[in-house]
């Protein structure tokens, strides 16, 4: 990567020298390369990204907001860690939500309009330049089945669950590409099947059995 430099105050910081900086480390945190709990170094990885801190910083916060990264008081930061089992709960608390946006929501009306906005996450999978991409639209996906209720109070209870859930779901997709040479779009589309089938009971037992623990070495829901 180019070395990147810039001065100034931090309201005065180009964004996209931000975004460039905050994607760089979002994507060493998905990936594992910064593993989960592990010490901020600042000055490493300013050297690393080739940048200074005051973007670095500015990054760091924009993570912290996405929950991808914790502020300890007088200690920096560090990666968020979540035990097994948070993450085992922070499932079950999304399969929660989806379920009763599905029962609420079908039989739906009109099933194509409906669904439109879970087709296109999946088509994003399909075309994602690269893992995090297709980790937005991962995460876009399962939104969008929630939001199937038109219960803005529900969309905005699964917004944060799904932002602490980022780096389990990512994990669980890189695995399996990395097992088995998939990218979990078959998965996926199994669930949109049942979506299209327009019955709540057969979403429900799709979303059951949708395998988000499969690759995870983590306990079943």
């Amino acid at each position: 990567m180019a070395r990147l430099s810039m001065s100034g105050s931090r309201h005065e910081l180009p964004a996209t020298l931000v975004d460039v900086t905050a994607r760089r480390l979002r994507d060493a945190i998905m990936s594992g390369e910064l593993a989960p709990g592990e010490k901020i170094v600042e000055e490493r990885l300013c050297d690393e990204l080739g940048t200074s801190r005051a973007p670095l910083r500015e990054a760091l916060r924009a993570l912290a907001q996405q929950g991808l990264v914790e502020h300890l008081p007088r200690r920096g930061s560090r990666v968020v860690e979540w035990t097994a089992g948070d993450v085992v709960e922070l499932f079950e608390v999304r399969a929660v939500l989806e379920r009763h946006a599905v029962e609420s929501a079908f039989p739906v009306e009109d099933l194509v309009a409906a669904l439109t906005p879970v087709r296109e996450a999946l088509e994003q999978m399909r075309r994602a330049a690269g893992e995090l991409d297709r980790d937005d639209a991962h995460r876009a996906f399962h939104a969008a089945i929630v939001a199937l209720a038109g219960n803005r109070q529900l969309d905005i209870a699964m917004e944060p669950i799904l932002l602490k859930l980022q780096v389990p779901m990512a994990k669980n997709l890189r695995e399996e590409a990395r097992r088995h040479e998939g990218d979990g779009i078959e998965r996926h589309q199994l669930l949109l099947d049942a979506l299209e089938s327009n019955d709540a009971a057969t979403v429900v037992e799709a979303l059951r059995r949708h395998g988000h623990l499969d690759y995870l070495d983590l306990p079943r829901t």
